[in-house]
C-alpha cells in the first residue's frame, strides 16, 4: 500500500473519530455521512433524555412510576448506539479511504 493511500484513510478515520461521519463526508460519501450524523445525534440525544431522567429522581424529582428503570434503559441504549456507531464510522471509513 501506498505511503498516500495510507495517510489518506488515517485521516479519514481520524475525522470519523472526532465525529461520527466526517471521514464518511471526507471521503465524498456525502449521503452516508449525513446519515451517521443524524443517527448519532439520535443516540446522543437518547443518553442525554435518559441522563435527566436519572438525574431528576436522584434530585426526588419523580415525575412518574418507573422513571428510574426508563432513565437506566434509555442511557444505556444511547450509550451502546453511539459506541456500535462511532466503532462502524471509523472502521467504515478508514476502509474506503484505504481502498482508493
Amino acid at each position: 500500500m501506498e505511503q498516500g493511500k495510507i495517510s489518506q484513510a488515517g485521516l479519514a478515520a481520524v475525522l470519523s473519530f472526532v465525529f461520527n461521519g466526517l471521514g464518511q463526508l471526507y471521503n465524498g460519501q456525502i449521503f452516508k455521512g449525513l446519515c451517521i450524523i443524524f443517527i448519532s445525534s439520535v443516540s446522543m440525544l437518547i443518553l442525554i433524555i435518559g441522563a435527566i431522567l436519572i438525574g431528576f429522581w436522584l434530585l426526588g424529582k419523580v415525575i412518574f412510576s418507573g422513571q428510574i428503570i426508563l432513565g437506566i434503559i434509555l442511557f444505556f441504549l444511547g450509550l451502546i448506539l453511539i459506541c456500535i456507531i462511532g466503532i462502524y464510522s471509523i472502521l467504515d471509513a478508514y476502509r474506503l479511504a484505504a481502498k482508493k
